[in-house]
């Protein structure tokens, strides 16, 4: 490839905003524009990269005996409503009418349509197990956009579904799967935590999610250093201190404008693990407010669990007022039957804390659990978090940003039974069959391999993804350097090499070398040909060599 026709060149400046710093590097050197909110053009040094990274991704799959197909972005809403997930994602599920008025949406996942697809597709039960992947669009409404493609509206996933014959055949693909993704990565050159993750809006029995740790992530995963235990903070299990004294005597307080925990905290000189909160969240089956201590933040996984609900997302504000009570100021004292309850156990198992009074301005002081409210579902609600300490050996646990880059699921059989996907056998005997569920975000690989891989002076790509193998330039205006250079580039191939053809300065050359981070810089100029050398350069250590002329292909074709 020519620099000067490449579409989309390297901007002098890089781009302001967003909150990703690799996300702006990449736009400044040409691999990905911004069209809007959430929504970002691949320009073509991205789609190299994301070619290349969809190989890695096929050989492994298909090393599996994995399939690649392709379903539409597109689903009838009738299938999400068999799935039950219909109401259970959200707002974030894009619904529309076609022009016979049946509803369409945008899916964010395919584990409906898949099932549809095994239902029209597939003869026999013999025919399991079977593994089906794809590289499709997603699209999710997503409500807080940051750090660019790690946070997109839409996106481009990596979903693998395998059906099998039983539950145990599932758990024994599983490790394989699993052990796939670990290559994946692996051949990325990402350092990556596997943890245990919760199932989500995902639904089934267990689930795992590949992190890379890195400040640019929005995840939190809590690690035992001593005992190995890893786990993301939603569902990871830790030892909690409760606060245990003698209990006193309720009362009402005024505390005006203080209608978040740091205002409330600051206002009663109190910390807030004597303060409890409580939040009101929407699931299908009705409105579950949780009521954790000050000092927590709720678990929506844990919460799902311990409610036996599928909890969707935070209620609207309208509909906590048409229950007479005030946002910021919620409490269980006196909340409607309809509202099903649920309590942390550092709430149950500590005394006398402060209340909302669901009055603005309104507050209770020394609440106890059974004696001031009460309700029958208590239990571990809260996210863990880096002081607390392992529940499985009691050593201090550890907090670790990272990007999510891929998960798997153990569904077994949640979709084909709540979809009505039936085999027989050959004993006549009808069942479910058991699927697992294996994403990977390409926007999300792309951008945290730039993230592990970058430094000040742009992107240093691993040679097996980088979207050539050599920037290839001449410094001068000699006709031999000139001539010397296209013959290497003939030599090299379109594919490996990207020519610098450019009319600009050494330094403007260098310093788009350097952002785009191709593996390899062979520079070519008069005074090393007088010794018949080039000189050649490795992004990734920054060592600078000489190579005789006829040997630098054979060499950099060897790397």
């Amino acid at each position: 490839m020519h620099y000067s026709r490449l579409f989309g060149k390297t901007l002098r400046e890089r781009p302001q905003g967003g909150s990703s710093k690799s996300y702006r590097i990449l736009q400044q050197a040409g691999y990905i524009r911004s069209l809007g909110p959430g929504l970002f053009s691949y320009l073509p040094l991205g789609i190299r990269v994301l070619r290349r990274i969809k190989s890695i991704i096929r050989e492994e799959m298909e090393a599996l005996g994995g399939q690649e197909v392709l379903v539409p972005l597109v689903n009838p809403y009738e299938i999400w409503e068999k799935g039950g997930r219909a109401e259970l994602v959200g707002r974030s599920l894009v619904r529309f009418p076609d022009r016979q008025d049946r509803d369409l949406v945008l899916s964010p996942t395919h584990e409906e349509a898949m099932v549809e697809l095994l239902r029209i597709g597939l003869n026999s039960y013999r025919d399991l197990p079977i593994l089906l992947y794809q590289f499709q669009t997603k699209f999710r409404d997503e409500e807080h956009l940051k750090g660019g493609l790690l946070r997109a509206r839409e996106f481009i996933m990596k979903d693998a579904y395998s059906f099998h014959r039983s539950y145990s055949d599932l758990n024994n693909f599983f490790p394989r799967i699993f052990r796939a993704y670990q290559r994946i990565f692996q051949r990325l050159d990402l350092d990556v935590i596997a943890a245990e993750s919760g199932v989500g809006f995902m639904g089934g029995h267990k689930a795992y999610e590949f992190l890379m740790p890195s400040r640019e992530g929005e995840d939190v995963i809590v690690i035992c250093e001593h005992c190995g235990y890893k786990a993301n903070r939603d569902i990871a299990i830790a030892h909690k201190e409760y606060g245990s004294e003698r209990p006193l005597p309720v009362e009402k307080i005024l505390t005006p404008e203080c209608s978040s925990m740091n205002r409330l905290s600051r206002y009663l000189k109190l910390p807030k693990s004597k303060l409890a909160k409580s939040m009101m969240y929407q699931s299908s089956q009705g409105l579950v407010m949780a009521v954790v201590r000050g000092d927590y933040e709720v678990s929506i996984d844990k919460l799902s669990k311990v409610s036996g609900r599928n909890i969707s997302d935070l209620a609207r504000i309208e509909r906590v007022k048409e229950l007479g009570i005030a946002p910021g100021y919620m409490s269980p004292l006196g909340i409607s039957d309809d509202v099903m309850v649920v309590v942390d156990d550092t709430v149950a198992n500590s005394n006398n804390l402060v209340m909302g009074g669901n009055e603005s301005g309104l507050h209770y002081v020394n609440v106890n659990f059974g004696r001031d409210f009460e309700t029958p579902l208590v239990g571990d609600i809260v996210r863990s978090r880096g002081r607390d300490s392992c529940f499985q050996c009691g050593q201090p646990l550890k907090e670790v940003r990272a990007i999510e880059l891929g998960n798997i699921f153990k569904l077994g059989d949640v979709y084909s039974r709540a979809m009505n996907l039936e085999f027989q056998d050959d004993k006549r005997r009808r069942y479910y069959p058991h699927m697992g569920s294996y994403g990977i975000g390409m926007g999300r690989l792309l951008n945290a391999t730039a993230a592990a891989h970058r430094d000040e002076k742009g992107i240093g790509w691993p040679v097996e993804i980088a979207p050539f193998k050599v920037y290839l330039m001449g410094i001068g205006k000699s006709h031999k350097v000139r001539r010397v250079v296209f013959d290497l580039y003939e030599e090299l191939g379109p594919e490996v090499a990207l020519l610098d053809d450019r009319i600009e300065s050494p330094g403007v050359k260098f310093f788009d070398a350097e952002l785009i981070g191709i593996p390899y810089r062979i520079v070519v100029t008069s005074g090393l040909l007088l010794n018949d050398e080039v000189e050649v350069y490795e992004r990734a250590s920054g060592r600078i060599w000489q190579v005789p002329l006829r040997e630098v292909v054979s060499q950099i074709l060897a790397y």
